[in-house]
């Protein structure tokens, strides 16, 4: 039956990238490591083709880089493609979690302001319902302490916003939010805090100032709401121990 057993290979080949990626993240694979073919299948019981076609990925994401005559080896964190969604999820699961958080919301800190500016008078109709109805869902979210839903609605917020820009690159980087925010969900970090609702005013006031088409008060509000995020990060870090 060659579609199940293609199918069998696509789900090994998916395991074997996402330990393998983990590990490469959390340091159990060291930078300068060499990937033993053979001892690798050992280990996950999958052929030498399985192997290659994960390793390939690996390389794709500048992790892993073939050697001749030495073998695959691992790469330092300055070769990664560290804004693929899915070294951002497996930055997310370990270690490396607010470290990841940090530098990603100094990359929005200077990103977002100029995507809100330029989504005030570029926003289609859609987007604009879009950003309205998830900056309400927040605020009720907020309120009825529905730490999920809440998430959710911000997600979409942002996503409407950055690709409202108009501006094709940063909309791009509507996935690199996505996935950062949606390691929250999935390490189960999304509990209202006492930040909620103060956080939940600042994303309905950059909605009004779109829906208005007011790019100065857009771009402000927009950075003001970035810069607080960072700020109530770094204390949710403090008081993790980070």
């Amino acid at each position: 039956m060659p579609g199940l057993q293609s199918s069998r290979e696509r789900g090994l080949h998916a395991q074997v990238v996402d330990v393998l990626g983990q590990e490469i993240v959390d340091g159990r694979l060291e930078q300068g490591s060499i990937l033993n073919l053979d001892a690798l299948a050992v280990r996950f019981s999958v052929s030498r083709s399985v192997l290659r076609e994960s390793l390939r990925v690996l390389q794709s994401l500048g992790m892993v880089e073939p050697r001749q005559r030495v073998g695959t080896q691992v790469l330092p964190r300055t070769s990664w493609d560290l804004m693929n969604p899915q070294i951002i999820v497996w930055r997310g699961r370990g270690p490396e979690y607010y470290t990841q958080m940090r530098e990603l919301l100094e990359l929005r800190l200077g990103l977002e302001p100029v995507a809100a500016r330029l989504s005030a008078t570029r926003l289609d109709p859609l987007q604009t319902a879009l950003v309205q109805q998830a900056a309400d869902t927040m605020v009720d979210a907020g309120t009825s302490g529905d730490g999920r839903r809440y998430l959710e609605a911000d997600i979409a917020f942002h996503t409407a916003i950055l690709h409202g820009s108009g501006n094709a690159v940063i909309g791009h980087f509507a996935t690199t939010v996505e996935a950062l925010l949606r390691t929250r969900v999935e390490e189960k970090r999304f509990t209202i805090t006492d930040y909620t609702p103060a956080s939940a005013a600042r994303h309905h006031a950059l909605a009004d100032a779109l829906v208005a088409g007011d790019a100065d008060t857009a771009f402000r509000t927009a950075y003001e709401l970035i810069a607080a995020t960072v700020d109530e990060f770094v204390d949710e870090g403090r008081s993790a121990g980070r």
